[in-house]
């Protein structure tokens, strides 16, 4: 029998943004970034790879390290690995591009490996190079490179993105090397899965210096390039200058021609009843990932926030709805994406999937400095320490007065009492409604638990069908919340 499946779809201590899903041989492959739990940059890890099956996406295996950051020429303990791509080539192997920072004197290359399988030990092949032998981003005046995405066609014909549009040079990312203004840069690489044979061109696709009227205004190329190819109609994905959201533009051809069509999804569902970012549902950031289709399924991956700053990104996923004329809705956020189907309305949930989080005044867009330096008042997901997968213990911690989350969505059928797990120092109540302003089905007392987690119960009002729930403090202190339970 299928297990339930949550966001984040991955064990609560694995930190995984980035993520670029992709189907090879009947298994789903994550191939992403590897943050940390407290990271002090991004990315400091070695890559690493889960995989499940197609028709079972709550079984996900850990394929371990795929490929090691001191594997790559020049790299020291100081370089890290940013978004990472992989396709397979005409001649079965299967290649990783992926972009380093830190290492010594070539930053601004496309690093390539290669492996016979999925997810087995990469070897280092060399960089992506022109055909004189100078390797991409090191030729006089190029653009900056950045988070690698990679394509193999129908035809074999490989295709390799790249490209990184801020409004002005950020030097720690940046380096010496411009802005790519014109957004993502093309290239068509040969059958050696190493030597460009045409470009860089630009798909289309602009930076926010060049957005004026071409469509794609307040959603502009940033980061994180991805193509897919549905139904004849290349898709471009990527990360716009807003941060928050996952765009996509479509085109006929693989290297030109894109056309801006709309938000994939948002980590604050802007854009889905919230118009801004200071109405957002969530706590936003940056975020970055991609499309699969498994038969007449679409799921959209992207990333979420953690631990009050971006260094501690982890991965998650949502349904795609496509409509008749090959466009996708905007996903909503939720804590069952993967499950294709709402959640049981009985049994234990920790606290850790829901998918809406909020403070008495509103979320934040995390930046790379910590916001509890800012605000004591914001709610967060971390962990204590060490987590593993025989003792998670992920949880929202600082919730106080006026602070609420949701978990969407359970299939609920009149369960009878619900409890919840906290801890900390803490009296008043925590209101449970199936909306944000609705009326309480339960309300739950909450008190000091002396250092422990201590569980408080109430009964619950009678409650039917697919919902949200809606949890809601109002008192003195603040308490760290695990989990809740949903009984009969």
């Amino acid at each position: 029998m299928k297990q339930q499946v949550f966001n984040p779809y991955l064990p609560s201590y694995e930190y995984i943004p980035d993520g670029e899903p992709h189907l090879f041989n009947d298994r789903v492959y994550i191939y992403g970034s590897h943050d940390a739990f407290n990271g002090k940059a991004f990315c400091v890890g070695d890559y690493i790879c889960y995989s499940a099956p197609k028709d079972d996406l709550s079984d996900w295996k850990f394929e371990g390290v795929i490929y090691q950051t001191l594997q790559t020429p020049g790299a020291t303990k100081k370089t890290v690995m940013w978004a990472p791509d992989v396709t397979q080539g005409t001649d079965g192997r299967f290649y990783l591009y992926f972009f380093v920072h830190g290492s010594k004197g070539k930053d601004n290359s496309i690093h390539v490996a290669v492996c016979q399988t999925p997810a087995g030990k990469y070897e280092y092949l060399g960089e992506v190079k022109y055909q004189d032998g100078t390797p991409v981003g090191q030729g006089k005046d190029e653009l900056k490179s950045f988070d690698p995405g990679v394509f193999r066609d129908e035809d074999g014909k490989v295709y390799l993105y790249s490209g990184f549009s801020p409004l002005h040079r950020n030097p720690f990312i940046t380096g010496k090397r411009k802005p790519s203004d014109k957004g993502s840069m093309c290239y068509r690489l040969s059958q050696d899965m190493l030597t460009v044979e045409k470009g860089p061109d630009f798909i289309g696709v602009p930076g926010k210096k060049t957005s004026l009227g071409t469509g794609y205004e307040g959603h502009e190329f940033f980061e994180a390039s991805s193509m897919r190819k549905f139904n004849g109609t290349y898709y471009f994905i990527y990360s716009s200058f807003i941060g928050h959201e996952l765009c996509y533009a479509t085109s006929k051809y693989p290297d030109h021609g894109f056309e801006f069509k709309g938000t994939l999804v948002s980590i604050g569902d802007i854009g889905l009843g919230p118009k801004n970012p200071q109405e957002a549902l969530n706590y936003t950031g940056n975020t970055h990932g991609s499309i699969l289709n498994i038969a007449d399924d679409y799921y959209v991956f992207y990333h979420r926030q953690t631990n009050l700053y971006q260094y501690s990104r982890q991965a998650c996923a949502e349904k795609l709805t496509i409509n008749k004329d090959g466009l996708f809705s905007q996903a909503e956020i939720t804590s069952c994406g993967l499950n294709n189907g709402p959640l049981k309305g009985v049994g234990r949930y920790e606290a850790r999937i829901a998918c809406n989080l909020n403070s008495s005044v509103g979320a934040k867009f995390y930046w790379v400095m910590q916001l509890k330096l800012l605000n004591r008042k914001h709610p967060y997901f971390t962990q204590y320490g060490k987590d593993r997968e025989d003792t998670p213990n992920q949880h929202i911690a600082n919730f106080n007065n006026g602070c609420w989350c949701a978990f969407k969505y359970f299939d609920l059928n009149n369960p009878k009492s619900i409890t919840v797990s906290v801890k900390g120092k803490a009296a008043g109540v925590l209101t449970v409604s199936t909306s944000k302003d609705g009326q309480p089905i339960a309300q739950i007392g909450i008190s000091k638990t002396n250092g422990k987690y201590q569980d408080f119960s109430c009964v619950l009002k009678p409650v039917v069908g697919i919902l949200p729930l809606y949890f809601s403090y109002k008192g003195s202190g603040r308490f760290d919340f695990m989990s809740f339970e949903l009984k009969d």
